[in-house]
Formats: structure tokens, C-alpha cells, sequence
């Protein structure tokens, strides 16, 4: 049976892709996905340090300091519980009506929730009402973002050049430290108001400011155009009616492992970036304020890491890539804590330094190349964003686990880095698993004969190109 790809010009034209300038595409798109998925990550990340700063004594005040705490890390795991329906119904419409509406759309319901919660009266105003319309929003916005991901991924990767994939689709992968760096930045500045203000309306400013943001991001989205490759499914009538239920289907394995390699990045990065930012201030003795500023600084570094691990998955591969990270992030769990436990400033950012931007980097980087590579077209959108959605349900309730633990270990944190050690070991695991992706043919193949687009059998049945 021949096979040859449908790349005519009329199938670009139909994709709204200039053949003439593919490379001015490549790099719209690719700048809309990072700069996107920067604006959802900063709404996401300021509730998370909200969270742990502010949240506890603003919603939930006749508890104590630990049990207002646990209850705003609860609000935050909300968000998570919300990703995998995010995931499904956006990669529902993403697979079957395209993937450009469906960003616009998380994009702006990401947008309208966080400028909510920035107006949100608290317990002394509304009482109970409060933290009630809190979580609501929490689960909103862990709703977008659920959709988010996938499909920005699957939009860069399915644009980009067979050889710089794993560079073009890191650079959404950016927008996770990118929206760390906004976020921290923005708290470290109302941060530095007396704690009094800071309750009262400072740490709204970070939620407002998100109007702006949103504005910019609708419009960079607004400019770009649907792929190729989802052109070439809509024509050949091979859009399932049910992307999720063809996933699961014939795909199990490959969303498993996706899971299971998300979890190894997600736990120790929101460890990092979350749970430390209570722990270190409330048992080691380290400032908000040093915390905050080696999580900017950390972030910075990876930012630059990313697409620097991004490029060396398309000259090594993405699991020898994966697979380095993978083990480092392991090896790292208990050094983490020791250099933390000094109380020094220049030790504790180095461990975030080694944390995020070499072993959540080296992780991070690869997978939005391997991901997309691992499901077929027509069900991309979807099985990219429920592998990484139900993984994030995992490392998105640590910080809540982590406290939980602290507080019956009298505030050791030895528990804290054997999760962390253990979920790095469980990546490693799936990494050794899965196939090699590195160069597989995105797009549809027509079959000349049967007038179809065949998918194979199983994601790991995949033939190498």
C-alpha cells in the first residue's frame, strides 16, 4: 500500500498557511503559543502564591495560621480536579472545530476568572459566600487552563519543521516560567507593602492587572491561523464525533505514560514553586521576600533553559533528553532540602536554581514535542491535554499533601523530598517505556486507494519516519 502525504498548495491555502513565507508562520504562531500560554500560567501562578501569602487570613480567618493555609492549598488543588474536564471538552472542540477557537476561548475565561477573584469581597464582607465563590472561580480557571496546553502545543509542533520540533514547541513550554517570572515579580512588588495593606487591597493588584494582559494575548491569537494538519483532517472526513472516547480507546497507553511523565516535572516543580514558599517562611526561617526573589530568579534561568533543552530533544532524542533530567531530578530530592534547610540566601537559590532550570527544564522542554508526537491528528488536541491534565491532578494536590505532612512530622521535610524523589523515579519509568518520537510524520497520510487517512492500531504501533 503507497502512502504520500497531502502537502499541496491548495491544502495550505485551505489551512490559511502562506506557502510563501512558512517560516513568518512558524514563528506567529509559535510567539502567539508562548505569549499565551505565559498569560494563563501568570493567572494560574498568582492564586498558587496567594494562596500561600494571603489566602488563608482573607478567606478563611477563624481558622489557625496552619489550618487557613491548608485550606487555601485545598482552593489551589481545586483547579486541578478542573484541568482533565478542561482538557476533554477543549480538545473535544479543538479536534473537531479547531484548534485556534478553542485557545481563544481559554484564554478569555482564564481572564475573566482571575480579574474576578481580584474584586472578590472576603470573609469579613460576605462571609461564607467567599471562599464558596473562590473555589467556583478556582475551578474556572483550572478549567481553562486545562484546555490551553494541548492545544497550544499541538498548534506550534503541528506548524514546525520536522527537524525543530522540540525547539518551536518549547517555547509554549516558556510560558511556564515566563508566567512564574510575572507573577512572582508582580507579588514581589506588592509584596513590600505593610501587611496590613497587603491583606486589604495589594494583593488584588496582581489579579486586575491580568485585564491587560488577556487584551494582548486575544489579539496575538486573533492574527494566527489553523494548521495544516487539522485542515487535512477536516477534509478527509476523519474528525471523530468523540475525540476523548477515541483516546482512551486507542490510546490508553500512551495517555498513561504521558501521565506518568508529567508527574515526575509537576511534583517537584510545584513543591518549588508553591509549597516552599509556606514552608520556607513558616519552619526555616527564610523571608518572603528571599524566597520570592530566588523564585524570579530561578525562573529567569529556566525561561533560557528551556528551549536550550527544547533543541538538544531534536538532536539527541526526547527521551535521552527526558531520561538525563529525569534521573538529575531524583538524584536532587534531598540535596534540595538540605540546602534549604541552612537558612542561607545564596544556598536556598541555588537549590530553586537546580530545581527549575536544569531538572524541571530538562523534563519540561521535550514533552511538548513527544506529547504531540504520540497521538494521531485527529484526536491530538485531546490526548496531548488529558495526559497532561491528569497528571496535573497529581503534583496540583503536593502543596496540599506536603502541608498536611509537615504539620504530623513537626514540620520535617524529609517526607516531602521521598515524594518527590519518588515521583521523579516514576518518570523515569515511563520514559524508558515509551518509544522514541523524534521525526515521526505529523500530518494525515492518503492512502491513494482506499481514498483514506489510516491511523495505526495503537499510539506505540507509530512507525518511526
Amino acid at each position: 500500500m503507497s502512502h504520500i502525504p497531502v502537502t499541496d498548495t491548495a491544502t495550505d491555502a485551505r489551512a490559511g498557511q502562506s506557502p510563501e513565507a512558512p517560516r513568518a508562520a512558524i514563528r506567529r504562531t509559535a510567539l502567539a503559543g508562548m505569549i499565551g500560554t505565559t498569560i494563563e500560567w501568570y493567572d494560574f501562578y498568582i492564586y498558587g502564591l496567594a494562596a500561600a501569602l494571603v489566602f488563608g487570613t482573607e478567606f478563611f480567618p477563624d481558622f489557625s495560621p496552619a489550618a487557613g493555609t491548608l485550606a487555601a492549598f485545598a482552593t489551589f488543588a481545586v483547579g486541578f480536579i478542573a484541568r482533565p474536564l478542561g482538557g476533554v471538552i477543549f480538545g473535544h472542540f479543538g479536534d473537531r472545530v479547531g484548534r485556534k477557537n478553542a485557545l481563544m476561548l481559554t484564554l478569555f475565561l482564564m481572564g475573566a476568572a482571575t480579574v474576578i477573584v481580584g474584586l472578590l469581597p472576603g470573609y469579613q464582607t460576605i462571609g461564607i459566600w467567599a471562599p464558596i465563590l473562590l473555589v467556583t472561580l478556582r475551578f474556572l480557571q483550572g478549567f481553562a487552563v486545562g484546555g490551553e496546553w494541548g492545544g497550544a502545543v499541538t498548534m506550534v509542533v503541528e506548524s514546525s519543521p520536522r527537524d525543530r520540533r522540540g525547539f518551536y514547541g518549547s517555547l509554549p513550554q516558556m510560558g511556564v516560567p515566563l508566567g512564574l517570572v510575572l507573577s512572582s515579580t508582580v507579588f514581589a512588588a506588592v509584596s513590600t507593602l505593610p501587611d496590613d495593606e497587603l491583606l486589604a487591597w495589594g494583593w488584588r493588584i496582581p489579579f486586575l492587572l491580568s485585564i491587560v494582559l488577556i487584551a494582548v494575548g486575544l489579539f496575538l491569537r486573533s492574527r494566527i491561523t489553523e494548521t495544516r494538519t487539522f485542515a487535512q483532517v477536516k477534509a478527509s472526513g476523519r474528525a471523530r464525533k468523540m475525540p476523548a472516547m477515541e483516546a482512551f480507546r486507542r490510546h490508553g497507553k500512551a495517555i498513561a505514560l504521558t501521565v506518568g511523565m508529567y508527574v515526575s516535572a509537576g511534583v517537584p516543580f510545584y513543591i518549588v514553586s508553591v509549597f516552599v514558599l509556606s514552608y520556607g517562611s513558616s519552619h526555616l526561617g527564610l523571608s518572603r521576600s528571599v524566597l520570592l526573589t530566588g523564585m524570579l530568579i530561578a525562573a529567569v534561568a529556566e525561561a533560557l533553559t528551556v528551549p536550550c533543552f527544547g533543541a538538544l530533544s531534536d538532536q539527541r532524542g526526547r527521551r535521552p533528553v527526558f531520561l538525563g533530567a529525569a534521573a538529575f531530578t531524583a538524584v536532587l530530592a534531598f540535596p534540595f532540602f538540605w540546602l534549604l534547610a541552612t537558612g542561607q540566601t545564596g544556598l536556598a537559590w541555588l537549590a530553586m536554581l537546580l530545581a527549575l532550570a536544569v531538572a524541571h527544564a530538562g523534563m519540561y522542554a521535550p514533552t511538548a514535542a513527544l506529547y504531540a508526537e504520540l497521538f494521531p491528528a485527529n484526536v491530538r488536541y485531546t490526548g496531548t491535554s488529558i495526559g497532561y491534565q491528569l497528571g496535573g491532578v497529581v503534583a496540583g494536590f503536593v502543596p496540599l499533601v506536603a502541608g498536611a505532612l509537615v504539620g504530623a512530622a513537626d514540620g520535617a521535610w524529609w517526607p516531602i523530598a521521598s515524594i518527590w524523589a519518588g515521583a521523579a523515579l516514576i518518570g523515569l519509568v515511563c520514559a524508558l517505556i515509551v518509544r522514541e518520537s523524534r521525526g515521526r510524520d505529523l500530518h494525515p497520510r492518503h492512502d491513494v486507494r482506499a481514498g483514506e487517512f489510516p491511523l495505526p492500531r495503537t499510539t506505540t504501533d507509530l512507525p518511526d519516519d
